[in-house]
């Protein structure tokens, strides 16, 4: 039967009593509003987990004044359905006063990778993710985690602070799950009418068109990159926010495709801010 827990020692002692079992201890988290995307993290953690949690917690720190934190959806209740039918035995759902005291002034930064990509147009977002996210490991103390590849550069932060702050965690990574016409599932989906949604649809056609070149024998990333922007400029509606061809594993620009090459953009469509990638191995 899953446990919702709300309080921050509960959740250390639950967990503490997990590892007195010697049992492994697998953790998903999340901002809820929960889609297909996120079952399938659930479905990769539980694979090799003995005990699975979920967090569900709306982290205030990562939402810069003026984005979307109020309007953020939420649906606590349909949450909790989902997590039981996914077989979830402990699910985190702390407040935001729980995790974040009047007081608090400490935060984890990554420097340089957290300034690119996203970080540009976002400059404290990922000092959120990343002090919320070690909040997390720190109460839940679990062995593994499992994180989607939409959030690539979140994952590159994240697994360069395990390493950094020996954090005994083991970081996977599950593919990105997209809806039957292509597009990246997203809880911010939900914002764009059916138009707009229609009209984002290029971003995965511009990916695809990327694979389609690489693998017809193309390597040079100013052909890729042309051939992409062509594409979504003919679709006025998105605004790219950036459109980058960079190393998977430090984010610096590549001139030629090689293994680990990370395909990444961004763009708003109205008021909506999307992601998607594609990693070429």
């Amino acid at each position: 039967m899953m446990k919702v827990i709300e309080s921050i020692a509960e959740m250390a002692e639950i967990s503490r009593q997990v590892h007195l079992r010697n049992q492994r201890l697998g953790f998903v988290p999340t901002m809820g509003y929960l889609h297909e995307g996120h079952l399938s993290l659930m479905r990769v953690a539980r694979q090799d987990s003995d005990i699975l949690a979920v967090s569900i917690f709306v982290n205030p720190t990562q939402f810069a004044p003026g984005e979307d934190f109020e309007k953020y959806p939420r649906n606590f209740e349909g949450d909790q359905v989902l997590c039981r039918q996914e077989g979830v035995d402990i699910l985190f759902y702390p407040a935001a006063q729980e995790m974040y005291k009047p007081d608090h002034k400490t935060y984890v930064i990554t420097d340089q990778l957290a300034a690119r990509l996203c970080g540009i147009r976002r400059p404290t977002h990922f000092q959120g993710v990343t002090t919320i996210v070690a909040k997390l490991f720190n109460i839940i103390q679990p062995d593994l985690a499992v994180f989607g590849q939409k959030d690539a550069q979140q994952i590159l932060i994240i697994r360069r602070m395990v390493e950094d702050l020996n954090f005994p965690v083991k970081i996977m990574v599950a593919p990105i799950i997209r809806e039957a016409d292509g597009l990246a599932m997203s809880s911010r989906n939900k914002y764009l009418t059916p138009d707009l949604r229609t009209k984002a649809l290029v971003l995965n056609r511009a990916l695809r068109e990327a694979e389609r070149l690489i693998q017809g024998g193309e390597k040079k990333t100013r052909i890729i990159e042309e051939s992409m922007l062509g594409m979504i400029r003919m679709v006025p509606e998105v605004r790219l926010d950036y459109l980058a061809i960079v190393d998977s594993n430090n984010l610096e620009p590549v001139a030629e495709i090689k293994s680990n090459t990370l395909i990444d953009l961004a763009a708003y469509l109205g008021t909506t801010r999307l992601i998607d990638n594609v990693l070429i191995t």
